[in-house]
């Protein structure tokens, strides 16, 4: 059985087991300690004080080293010494020791002993020597019972994340929709466990469907919460027959009655229609998104400014024709805001080259592509949440 020990602030009145075979020195030192306010327990064997630890919680043993068995060696109470460490490793222990057996009361340290007094004692001394042991390890036991508390407290947020993360995972595609005319790749990486970008893809029939990806100011939990919230306003309003630039609207006007300050919401979102062959669309402060097209690349840039700072904000929607072959890209500044290791960003720059030499990709090819650049180019490391969509189109 190994004892438990919860630290009681409260308990002011030292408890203190004296373990000693000779009544009279027993008799003794309860009187000295009673009179000096301790309160006190006497046993005068090893199995009773294994058994009496076990009962209750003292604040001190104060043992002799010899006992019936064997008066000489010492051995009975080393033994005692190392099973009272089993039960309990915080509480003190000082042993009475005569003039002959110093060194056995050393072995006694070495075996987890704290403090020693030589018999016949000093009762000024005793006493001081008992006090210094009582608060050292009512000092040791509190701080024992502060990290066990934090272990515990860290646990709980580790499960509590833990379901966060899959909760989040959950909230996202599964997996992308079978659009025609349309070839899609996504990658979603959160710097933390869960983050505050998110992307959609949403089928409202065989030839249209709705493209999103938006960025929560922050990372971690907080903006995990916010991008939640943000997401399924997004899914319930979404439709073939909104525009882009009244779907932002109406979302901007519901974020401002419940964010916070200084959070926003970069967004972009998409309507494509496979049968006219185009893309309505509506950028809400995001990064534009590059249009690779015969080699040249063009920005996604016109819609308005972030939602959730102002309420009446009213945006626009621009509708770009589609070419066989086009390359859209889409992503998040966990991408393009990537550091080396000298501080040095990835780059809109970067990307850009990037998607002009590797354009003729397969959306899922050039995915991978650029998430291997940036990957390399910050040595593994991503001080933001990623999130890069790859549309092919044709």
């Amino acid at each position: 059985m190994v004892m438990t020990n919860t630290y009681s602030p409260a308990k002011s009145i030292p408890l203190t087991l004296i373990a000693d075979d000779q009544p009279d020195v027993a008799t003794a030192l309860r009187l000295l300690l009673r009179d000096a306010g301790y309160q006190t327990e006497a046993v005068s064997s090893p199995d009773a004080v294994l058994e009496a630890i076990q009962q209750r919680e003292f604040d001190l043993v104060l043992m002799d080293l010899n006992y019936a068995r064997d008066t000489t060696s010492g051995q009975e109470g080393l033994d005692l010494i190392t099973n009272i460490r089993k039960l309990d490793s915080t509480l003190p222990v000082v042993v009475l020791t005569g003039w002959g057996t110093v060194e056995l009361a050393v072995e006694a340290m070495q075996r987890g002993v704290h403090d020693f007094v030589q018999k016949p004692w000093d009762n000024r001394n005793l006493l001081k020597t008992l006090q210094r042991q009582i608060d050292l390890g009512r000092t040791r036991r509190k701080q024992i019972d502060i990290d066990a508390q934090s272990r515990r407290v860290s646990e709980h947020l580790d499960m509590e994340l833990a379901d966060a993360e899959e909760i989040q995972r959950a909230l996202l595609p599964k997996a992308l929709p079978a659009i025609a005319g349309l070839d899609i790749a996504v990658a979603w990486r959160p710097a933390e466990a869960v983050g505050g970008d998110f992307f959609d893809v949403l089928k409202f029939a065989d030839h249209t469907a709705g493209i999103c990806i938006a960025d929560v100011a922050g990372k971690g939990m907080p903006a995990a919460l916010l991008m939640s919230n943000a997401q399924a306003l997004l899914k319930s309003l979404a439709a073939a027959t909104i525009s882009p630039h009244e779907l932002c609207a109406r979302v901007n006007s519901v974020v401002c009655e419940n964010i916070v300050p200084n959070r926003f919401i970069s967004c972009f979102y998409g309507l494509f229609d496979h049968q006219t062959q185009s893309l309505a669309y509506t950028n809400a402060g995001h990064y534009a998104p590059m249009l690779i097209r015969d080699g040249r690349c063009l920005r996604l840039g016109e819609g308005g400014p972030v939602l959730g700072v102002f309420p009446e904000q009213i945006y626009s929607t621009q509708t770009i024709p589609l070419c066989a072959g086009d390359c859209l890209v889409l992503f998040t500044d966990g991408v393009s805001e990537a550091l080396d290791e000298n501080g040095e960003q990835f780059g809109e720059d970067r990307l850009q080259e990037l998607l002009l030499t590797n354009a003729h990709l397969s959306a899922t090819e050039l995915r991978e592509k650029i998430i291997t650049a940036v990957t390399e180019f910050g040595n593994g490391s991503f001080y933001d949440d990623v999130t890069l969509l790859v549309l092919k189109f044709g």
